[in-house]
C-alpha cells in the first residue's frame, strides 16, 4: 500500500476529513490506490514524461539559467470535485462573469455605476488598462471578455473564494485537456470506475463561441500569437490545430480599407474573427505602441468599424485589475440585483491612506500584490519572508501605494500528489474557463495548479508550480 503523509493541521485538504478518514468521492480512487505499488506510478510518471517532451508540453520559467523551458510537473493524483459541489461554484462563476461583462459594457458607455458612486472614477479612468479609444464602441452581444478564467481556493474553512479574475488573455486550458489525455492513456481503469465529465469538447466549444461573436454566416476565425518565444506559445498552437483554424502572427495579416485580410499562398483572404493572444499595448503600432513588432497597422480603425471581432476585446484588462477586484460584488449587486454565490477575498487597496496605514503596520501577515502582476511575480508572502525582504518591499509600496494591494495569508486546501515516500499534501487552486458568446458555458472542472514544494503556497507554473486532472464527478463512483 502507498504511504500517505498526514494533511497540514488546520487546513482543509480534499481527500482527507480528518486524519485518514478519506472523504465519499475520493473513496473508489483510494480503494483503487490501496492495490498500486509506487514501482507502478513511477513508471507512468517516465511514461508520462516522455509524451509530454514529444507534445512539447513546456512553459517559460523566467530567471533560470539552464533555460527558458522546460515541462510543467504533471502529477496524476486527481483533484475530485463533486456534482453537487461542482453546481454551486458553476453558478457562482457565471454569475460573476456575467456581472463583469455588464460593468465593462457600462464602463465604455453609461458609466451608470461611477455615476451611482459604487465604484470610484479614478479606479476605471487612472487604471493602465482602460482604453478610451473603446469608449461608445458597440460589440455583438455586450461581450467583451469572451474567454475568461477564475481563479478559485479553498480556505480552511471549508469554503472557496475567488482569489482572481483572469480577462485579458487567460491561459492554461491546453493543460487542462492534455492533463486529462494524459490520465485516461496513463490510467484507463480508473475511468471505468468513476463517471468523469468530460474536459475535452472545450476547442469545440470555444470555437463555436467565436464563430458566434461574429454577424457573418460561416466567418473566417484566426489566432493570433506573439511567436514562438511567448511562455503559452504551446497553448495557441494547440488551440489553434483543436479548432482547425490557422495560428497566425502579427506579419501574416495586413489591412486595407477597414479590414483585415491574412496573407495565404493562394491571395489574401479576409478575416472576421481573431482570437487574440495579444496584449493590448502590442496589438495596433498604430493605435498603442508605435514601436511594436507583435500587431497589425490598422487593427483597431477595422475593430472600430466593426469589420473585426477580436477576442477578448481591447479594454477588457481593466475589470482584471487587482485594484477592482474588491468591486465585483457591488458589480453583482448593481447589475443582476443578486447576492454573490462566490465569497471575495478580503482585500485592502494600497491607494487608500487608511487601509495602506493597515498592511504596513501588519507586512508580515500580509500577501501583498502588484495590481497588474501575473505569474506570481511582483508578490510578497509576508509569512514565507525574510525581515529584510519584508522592509525592501515595504519600501516599495510606500514610493508607489496605487500599485499595490494587500490581502490575508490564507490557508489554500491541499490534495495529496506522489512524492518518493507515497503521496504527501501540497497546495493548490483551481482555475475554471468561462465561455461568452450568445450563452455563457464552461467545461466541467478546470486547470488545478499545484505547489510542488512542500509549505509552499505558489502554484504559479512560470515559478516552479504543477498541475493535476480535474475531475467533477457525474456521479458517485463505482
Amino acid at each position: 500500500m502507498i504511504k500517505a503523509s498526514s494533511p497540514p493541521a488546520g487546513g482543509y485538504d480534499e481527500m482527507f476529513a480528518s486524519g485518514d478518514k478519506v472523504r465519499d468521492h475520493y473513496a473508489a480512487y483510494w480503494r483503487w490506490l490501496e492495490g498500486v505499488s509506487m514501482d507502478t506510478v513511477e513508471r507512468k510518471r517516465k511514461e508520462a514524461d516522455l509524451l509530454f517532451h514529444r507534445v512539447g508540453i513546456t512553459f517559460n520559467v523566467y530567471g533560470e539559467d539552464e533555460g527558458t523551458e522546460r515541462l510543467i510537473p504533471f502529477d496524476s493524483v486527481p483533484r475530485v470535485i463533486p456534482a453537487s459541489e461542482w453546481a454551486l461554484l458553476e453558478q457562482g462563476i457565471l454569475q460573476r462573469v456575467r456581472a463583469m461583462n455588464m460593468f465593462l459594457h457600462d464602463i465604455y458607455h453609461e458609466q451608470r455605476i461611477i455615476r451611482d458612486g459604487r465604484i470610484p472614477a479614478a479606479h476605471v479612468f487612472a487604471n493602465a488598462h482602460y482604453q478610451p479609444c473603446m469608449q461608445g464602441i458597440d460589440l455583438p452581444n455586450d461581450v467583451y471578455a469572451h474567454i475568461a478564467g477564475v481563479d478559485l481556493i479553498r480556505n480552511n474553512d471549508g469554503d472557496y473564494y475567488v482569489l482572481e479574475d483572469n480577462l485579458r488573455t487567460p491561459s492554461g486550458v491546453s493543460y487542462m485537456i492534455e492533463n486529462r489525455r494524459m490520465m485516461m492513456r496513463l490510467y484507463p481503469e480508473l475511468f471505468a470506475r468513476h463517471r468523469v465529465a468530460p474536459v475535452d469538447h472545450y476547442p469545440a466549444m470555444l470555437h463555436e463561441m467565436l464563430e458566434q461573436s461574429c454577424h457573418i454566416t460561416n466567418p473566417c476565425v484566426a489566432l493570433l500569437t506573439p511567436g514562438r518565444y511567448n511562455s503559452a506559445y504551446f497553448e495557441h498552437a494547440f488551440l489553434a490545430r483543436q479548432m482547425g483554424i490557422e495560428l497566425v502572427e502579427g506579419a501574416d495579416l495586413f489591412t486595407r480599407d477597414g479590414v483585415v485580410y491574412m496573407r495565404t499562398t493562394a491571395g489574401p483572404q479576409r478575416v472576421d474573427v481573431i482570437y487574440r493572444r495579444v496584449d493590448d499595448d502590442y496589438l495596433d503600432p498604430l493605435a498603442f505602441h508605435p514601436d511594436s513588432m507583435l500587431g497589425v497597422p490598422g487593427l483597431m480603425t477595422a475593430y472600430r468599424e466593426g469589420n473585426v471581432i477580436l477576442a477578448n476585446a481591447v479594454g477588457t484588462g481593466v475589470a482584471d485589475d487587482k485594484s477592482i477586484y474588491p468591486f465585483v460584488p457591488e458589480m453583482i449587486r448593481f447589475y443582476l440585483s443578486e447576492e454573490p454565490i462566490l465569497k471575495n477575498v478580503p482585500t485592502w487597496l494600497c491607494r487608500e491612506p487608511d487601509d495602506l496605514k493597515y498592511v504596513m503596520a501588519h507586512l508580515p501577515e500580509l500577501v501583498v500584490k502588484e495590481v497588474h502582476g501575473a505569474g506570481g511575480y511582483g508578490m510578497l508572502i509576508g509569512p514565507a519572508s525574510t525581515t529584510e525582504q519584508i522592509e525592501q518591499f515595504r519600501s516599495r509600496v510606500l514610493a508607489n501605494p496605487d500599485n499595490y494591494i494587500a490581502q490575508p495569508t490564507l490557508s489554500l486546501s491541499s490534495c495529496p500528489i506522489f512524492v518518493e515516500e507515497g503521496i504527501a499534501p501540497r497546495h493548490i487552486d483551481l482555475r475554471p474557463f468561462v465561455l461568452s458568446g450568445r450563452e455563457m458555458r464552461l467545461v466541467a472542472g478546470g486547470l488545478t495548479r499545484v505547489a510542488m514544494k512542500e509549505g509552499s503556497l505558489v502554484v504559479n507554473s512560470s515559478q516552479g508550480g504543477g498541475t493535476k486532472d480535474t475531475w467533477v464527478l457525474e456521479a458517485p463512483p463505482c
